[in-house]
């Protein structure tokens, strides 16, 4: 069974960071895209970053420059580098993982508070 734990999440005034992580455990050999989501209250979910297999990456327009993804794939491991946080990157910040194996896996954690306020 697969489960994906985030921590890392928090309180931070604008212009600080926090890095994120997600670690995952089960079967998840077979993962090929890492992600990390977010969702503000009343919004709907939205796509914040991510890595595929060979190593790319694909931001969002409102976080290129101030986030960076990675990963360890020996951990099953994926972190988010926040930089240069803003009051409207306050959301709830969730990873996703998905695999081969079984068709169509997709696997989410459980969610992660981020708050940027003064």
């Amino acid at each position: 069974q697969v489960q994906l734990v985030e921590s890392g999440g928090g309180l931070v005034q604008p212009g600080g960071s926090l890095r994120l992580a997600c670690a995952g455990s089960g079967s998840l050999f077979s993962t090929y895209v890492m992600g990390w989501y977010r969702q503000a209250p009343g919004k709907q979910r939205e796509l914040v970053a991510l890595i595929i297999i060979g190593g790319s990456t694909n931001y969002a327009d409102f976080v290129k420059g101030r986030f960076t993804i990675s990963r360890d794939n020996a951990k099953n491991t994926v972190y988010l580098q926040m930089n240069s946080l803003k009051p409207e990157d306050t959301a709830v910040y969730y990873c996703n993982f998905k695999t081969r194996v079984p068709p169509g896996g997709d696997y989410w954690g459980q969610g992660t508070q981020v708050t940027v306020s003064s």
